[in-house]
């Protein structure tokens, strides 16, 4: 999800945003959290230069989240010694940047969490509806 950046948006605290996303967390149905519990979710302002250049987004283009790690079923029995976990980082300034009332956002923070956590299970971006 790649969105121009607008310098307009949605004023919200870090603690009401990971608030929107622990709710979205725990909007999913209970057999989805089952399968995810292992994974970390995260919230950070702003991805990082090297996060947006490993992905091939450019500079100035909003990136809503992003999923780090293996997808499931996609895990090695042999190279799982030392591994992080899989983790999900939803960008607080992107999002708020896109919002214009705190609903948007609820729905967008939503829609994000859905999206990376279909990577997870392996999905790609053509494979999902957001």
């Amino acid at each position: 999800m790649s969105p121009f950046l607008s310098p307009l948006g949605l004023s919200m605290d870090v603690a009401q945003f990971e608030t929107l996303v622990a709710e979205a967390m725990d909007r999913l149905p209970r057999r989805y959290r089952r399968l995810i519990r292992n994974v970390v979710v995260l919230t950070e302002q702003e991805p990082s230069r090297e996060i947006k250049d490993e992905l091939g987004i450019p500079y100035n283009h909003d990136l809503l989240g992003v999923y780090t790690g293996v997808p499931m079923g996609q895990e090695s029995f042999f190279d799982m010694g030392g591994r992080l976990p899989p983790r999900i980082i939803i960008f607080r300034g992107p999002i708020l940047r896109r919002c214009s009332s705190y609903e948007e956002a609820r729905d967008e923070i939503l829609k994000t969490v859905i999206h990376e956590i279909g990577h997870h299970f392996g999905l790609n971006d053509s494979q999902m509806p957001y």
